[in-house]
């Protein structure tokens, strides 16, 4: 093979690469999970999924495995045994991602309040505009929330702005869970050192990124509140987050981030 022949190659399998993979934690998402799956893999920027399903009495699992017979090189699931938690199920991915090679990590929920068409506009944010971390924010031009009883935009907006006022972060949408990492994050921080499980684990990887340095942005987004299936979303969800982030604060000021 000539040495133009090998460079055009070389060229095409970079742009045949993914190089981007959205983790989906489920429990009990049946309503949602093939809707979500092929809405992603119907971008025109391409990404591989891993979903993680929490042992779903409902099929969720299932439906997946029937979908990896169509989509064998872009879909993967790993199933464990039991609810053990959005952060643990987070971490799972974040460490099959980075021994995979992902240069892009995206956190998304199966439920469509996330919307996949945002999905290229994160992946520019770090990839294009050279951000190491790109939050899908619903509070940083507005509050963009759509269908949520005002009690529980009101929690969630004061959360954040009560977060963002104990830590010190520059960020609006604290508590937000639809994200993008460059790999280099995931690498840098000890995942294992991780403590909160619940969605005080996004307020923890938000401020251990923003103590090691790393260029953080946030993208607005229209968050919709689910149509199908049931919110895992509680008040002692809330409580873990606003209480934890003191505890969160203080160990801050005791701990080297040096990269």
């Amino acid at each position: 093979m000539s040495i133009f022949a090998t460079y055009f190659v070389n060229i095409m399998d970079d742009l045949n690469k993914i190089d981007s993979i959205v983790i989906i934690p489920t429990y009990n998402e049946k309503e949602n999970a093939e809707n979500i799956i092929r809405a992603v893999f119907g971008l025109e920027k391409k990404f591989s999924i891993l979903i993680i399903d929490d042992g779903s009495p409902d099929g969720t699992a299932q439906i997946v495995k029937n979908l990896q017979n169509e989509f064998t090189d872009r879909l993967f699931l790993i199933e464990r045994k039991g609810k053990l938690g959005l952060g643990t199920a987070y971490i799972t991915g974040f460490k099959w991602a980075i021994e995979k090679g992902y240069d892009y990590i995206f956190e998304m929920d199966a439920d469509f309040s996330h919307n996949p068409e945002d999905l290229p506009r994160l992946y520019n944010a770090c990839a294009v505009d050279g951000n190491d971390v790109a939050i899908g924010s619903r509070y940083v031009s507005g509050v963009n929330v759509v269908n949520w009883p005002m009690g529980r935009v009101l929690m969630s907006y004061f959360a954040s702005k009560y977060v963002r006022l104990i830590t010190g972060m520059n960020i609006n949408d604290t508590t937000a869970g639809f994200k993008c990492y460059r790999r280099k994050v995931l690498e840098t921080i000890n995942l294992d050192k991780i403590r909160f499980k619940g969605y005080a684990f996004q307020i923890e990887m938000k401020f251990t990124a923003y103590k090691y340095g790393f260029k953080i942005v946030e993208v607005p987004i229209i968050f919709i509140n689910r149509v199908l299936g049931t919110s895992k979303m509680s008040s002692g969800i809330f409580g873990e987050a606003v209480f934890g982030v003191i505890r969160l604060r203080l160990d801050g000021w005791f701990k080297s981030y040096k990269r």
